[in-house]
């Protein structure tokens, strides 16, 4: 069962992405379906109270002229061409020609169209208009259990029609609540993305400013000394020429301590730039295929990376994606921070049934301190990043040495996914 579902989850999203590109198609293929599996064996057999039935059953109805069933039948159906977008006013015309057929006593297949404008009405409509179409549907569906009383007791028809609309209707409200919920979770997660740059970029700008308060203090300060040993200096070398050796000696030694510290403060400003410079601002949110980068540049920096996919990674949604790309990259960050250049680190990604696996590896110490205790990094933010997928992360030290990062997203929504 897990690689059906995880094919008709697939297939389910290819089929999103075609109907937010073309939704007049699937509007279409609904009408003629309808048409084809309602109307047609109409047209062909007389009407739904013709056939093999009992006599009392069929003498219930009004046999319509072609043309008369025809008209009919296209005030029912032509409507869920616009049952998305205009889903009250397709309810309320199919529901009109619905109550002029039943008035004229006649039974049509098509009658289907009112469940479905009242499905669509309780997913894409407005809330506040649905109690008004319950109503509209109470009083179209006891004008039909009152037709049908010769044929069918009142209470038995009442008891079918009510519990088809009702299943129509919770059906609607369903779909619509499980939609809000992913639609919620997708804002949460973007919001997170945005805070978390939001975050990074104010440290960013907070380090810049303390960097250039440091290299004033720093600068000012030592210029300061060594300008006034070389005066010194100046003032001694014919009356004290061991005065002079000395505030040399002095304006060297301070020289080399400003040279120290001011490395050391660039080099963290250097640090704070490279951050800067690959912030993607303006670029799209880092996807499956960005992976490879990520482990060339972790590469460069003294990584030994082996990265191997098993499964169709490819097909996640865009979602999943980023949150499996930033879970790999705080592994791998760590992994550089805390078992340092030269060591080797093992990469998979594995979608087994319904699920997806992450497996980050090194060789380094696995008795190194846990990086997981920095406020806004490590664990607690994979684990965020996992739950909203029904997931969750371990990390620890491997069997047989080295650091163990492992997360499992789940491919189909969970009850515990929040």
């Amino acid at each position: 069962m897990g690689p059906l579902v995880a094919r008709f989850s697939r297939g389910g999203q290819r089929l999103k992405q075609a109907d937010r590109d073309r939704p007049w198609v699937l509007d279409t293929a609904v009408v003629v379906l309808v048409f084809l599996m309602f109307c047609l064996p109409d047209l062909l057999h007389g009407g739904a109270g013709d056939g093999d039935g009992p006599r009392r059953f069929r003498l219930a109805f009004t046999r319509l002229p072609l043309a008369a069933m025809l008209l009919l039948q296209v005030g029912l159906v032509l409507p869920l061409l616009w049952r998305r977008r205009r889903p009250m006013a397709a309810f309320g015309a199919i529901a009109a020609v619905f109550v002029l057929q039943w008035s004229l006593g006649a039974a049509l297949r098509a009658d289907v169209a009112l469940f479905i404008a009242l499905y669509s009405l309780a997913l894409h409509g407005r809330m506040r208009r649905l109690p008004w179409a319950c109503g509209v549907m109470a009083g179209a569906v006891g004008l039909v259990a009152v037709r049908v009383a010769p044929a069918v007791s009142v209470w038995d028809a009442l008891f079918f029609l009510l519990s088809t609309a009702t299943a129509a209707l919770a059906l609607g409200l369903m779909i619509r609540t499980r939609r809000a919920q992913l639609a919620g979770l997708r804002e949460r997660a973007a919001r997170l993305e945005i805070e978390r740059d939001q975050r990074s970029r104010l440290a960013t700008a907070t380090e810049r400013a303390r960097v250039a308060r440091e290299m004033h203090d720093i600068v000012g300060h030592n210029l300061s000394v060594m300008i006034t040993l070389a005066d010194a200096g100046l003032y001694a070398t014919d009356t004290a020429p061991d005065r002079g050796k000395e505030a040399l000696r002095l304006i060297g030694d301070t020289g080399r301590t400003a040279l120290g510290e001011l490395r050391r403060v660039l080099g963290v400003l250097r640090e704070a730039s490279d951050v800067l410079a690959t912030a993607p601002e303006l670029s799209p949110q880092p996807a499956l295929v960005d992976i490879g980068a990520l482990c060339d540049g972790v590469r460069t920096a003294g990584l030994e990376v082996v990265y191997q996919t098993v499964g169709e990674v490819d097909a996640l949604d865009r979602g999943m994606q980023l949150t499996v790309y930033r879970i790999v990259q705080e592994a791998l960050t760590n992994s550089l921070k805390h078992a340092g250049a030269g060591t080797r680190v093992k990469l998979s990604l594995i979608v087994e049934d319904t699920r997806l696996v992450m497996r980050v590896r090194d060789d380094g110490p696995a008795g190194r301190p846990g990086p997981w205790n920095e406020e806004g990094h490590g664990l607690v933010g994979m684990r965020e990043r996992a739950a909203l997928y029904g997931g969750d992360v371990s990390a620890g030290p491997a069997n047989g040495g080295g650091w163990m990062v492992e997360a499992t997203l789940h491919l189909t929504p969970q009850a515990g996914a929040r």
